[in-house]
């Protein structure tokens, strides 16, 4: 395995395997993108070359990528980052990753409405193809708790919303934010913790509704990034999970929040609703009035949480990293039969 020096520290040391470190693979996308051509050689002695990282222009074969990140295939989410150096990565990384998919011996991808949509601005890949989910972190798994009515909470003990997400574009933290001073307003006692990183234009919204909506700041707290590690007690202390994303490949925070046994408040997107299917309340993330009765219904009703948050609980058992592990090196061994 060649990496970055960040990627191999996180790995474990396994007699089977070979951590190689390269320095251009710690460097800038044009560093990384040029230290790829030199995969010619250094991998010559490989029976196939696994690029999960979705850009691969050399000429080693056969090689397997993966899509990670469907923003670049999304001509409407792109638009929302106007003449941006986001901008220019994003369309830059479409051209890439485009090039890389119709070259490719075999694509995975995480979801097949990703694959849907990828193959819209790719057009129909001619390399085989497979969707293989990611799976979820035993840390996060909880049995669902025994749901409380809405007359057990108070300003003492509000209803505590969690959203975790990076705070960007297409993520629409400032519209929960509105929605949830929308709840407030007709007397619901709830509050939101927004955990995660900033993309600054984003955050630069995110505290704009704060300081609109909650200027004291008696019922929105951002805390910010939160350790891997440390995220599991997050989901485990909230009463609902909301996640107003309209562009995902394969949201892991859903996974998260559904092992944890949250109800859960959901973007309308194809790809929330194949990963979340009928555990989920779902509305247009880009409506804080959609979002405010969305998340009204979930905090007012103990029998719709109950049943939200079994069935999320029940479908996220499927998502198994060992399976997709498996899955992956079958795949890979069936491209390697191309050499």
């Amino acid at each position: 395995m060649w990496g970055g020096r960040r990627t191999l520290e996180r790995l474990p040391q396994r007699a089977w395997l070979t951590l190689a470190h390269e320095e251009a693979l710690d460097g800038s996308l044009a560093s990384r993108a040029l230290w790829q051509h030199r995969l010619d050689r250094v991998a010559m002695a490989c029976d196939v070359l696994f690029v999960p990282g979705g850009r691969y222009l050399g000429n080693f074969r056969p090689f397997v990528t993966m899509s990670h990140n469907l923003l670049p295939f999304d001509a409407n989410e792109r638009r929302r980052f106007g003449l941006s150096a986001a901008r220019f990565r994003l369309e830059l990384l479409r051209v890439l990753q485009t090039k890389t998919f119709q070259r490719a011996t075999g694509v995975i991808f995480l979801t097949e409405s990703a694959r849907i949509k990828a193959e819209e601005s790719t057009g129909l890949l001619p390399g085989r193809c497979t969707t293989i989910p990611h799976g979820v972190d035993s840390r996060f798994r909880l049995v669902p708790r025994q749901q409380c009515p809405l007359s057990a909470f108070s300003e003492s003990r509000p209803f505590r919303w969690l959203y975790v997400s990076i705070v960007n574009l297409y993520k629409h933290q400032w519209n929960v934010v509105a929605a949830v001073a929308q709840l407030r307003a007709a007397g619901l006692p709830v509050t939101l913790d927004l955990v995660g990183p900033a993309f600054p234009p984003a955050l630069q919204k995110l505290r704009g509704a704060m300081d609109t909506y909650d200027p004291s700041s008696n019922f929105v707290r951002y805390i910010g990034p939160v350790a891997h590690q440390d995220l599991a007690a997050m989901y485990h202390q909230a009463d609902a999970l909301v996640f107003a994303s309209t562009c995902e490949n394969m949201p892991i925070i859903l996974l998260e929040g559904m092992a944890a046994g949250l109800p859960i408040v959901s973007g309308n997107r194809p790809v929330m609703r194949e990963v979340l299917r009928d555990g989920g309340e779902y509305c247009n993330p880009e409506s804080s009035q959609d979002l405010a009765r969305a998340m009204e219904r979930v905090t007012r009703s103990r029998e719709l949480r109950h049943a939200l948050a079994s069935r999320a609980f029940s479908l996220s058992e499927a998502y198994d990293w060992r399976r997709s592990a498996l899955a992956t090196f079958q795949f890979l061994a069936g491209a390697a039969v191309h050499r």
